[in-house]
């Protein structure tokens, strides 16, 4: 299997995501026990939103188990260079519209935590991979072609910061 990249920061998250989703599992299971009781589970709306909420808390649990051994844990503290890699700040412009845009290149599962982070593994990440300033790239999208000059690329250290 794949390595996934991941910050150590992300890494960190995800780990404290697993933990609070687990302790939430005896208020579910106690929620189940306690509908049960109520008699007929066919006409039970508790039960089934009990038993609904336990199904999709063991998939994300499950889904977060699996991932674990795949991740690449990267210190982005230690990360520089001209070229863009995972833990880049890439300020671009849209050599169309000539919008500018900051992306910061991370893990596909801490992209979600970080205002203008982006996956590494998404389209627009894999094309920007191994560029430099100046650079310009072509990437396909599914709305079109989207392209793009590279205006900075600089390594700022932890994208994900403690709240």
């Amino acid at each position: 299997m794949n390595s996934i990249p991941i910050s150590t920061e992300g890494y960190e998250k995800i780990k404290k995501e697993l933990e609070e989703l687990k302790k939430e599992r005896p208020g579910v299971i106690l929620a189940i026990k306690l509908a049960r009781e109520e008699g007929d589970l066919k006409e039970n709306a508790g039960y089934h939103a009990a038993r609904e909420r336990q199904g999709m808390l063991e998939a994300k649990i499950n889904y977060i188990e699996s991932r674990i051994p795949t991740f690449d844990i990267i210190d982005l503290n230690t990360m520089s260079g001209d070229k863009v890699m995972f833990g880049a700040t890439v300020e671009v412009e849209d050599l169309d519209t000539e919008e500018r845009k900051t992306l910061i290149l991370l893990g596909p599962d801490e992209t979600d935590h970080v205002k203008d982070g982006i996956s590494v593994l998404s389209p627009v990440g894999r094309a920007l991979l191994g560029k430099e300033e100046g650079d310009e790239v072509s990437i396909d999208v599914p709305r079109g072609n989207i392209e793009y000059e590279i205006l900075s690329v600089s390594y700022n250290g932890p994208a994900i910061k403690d709240n």
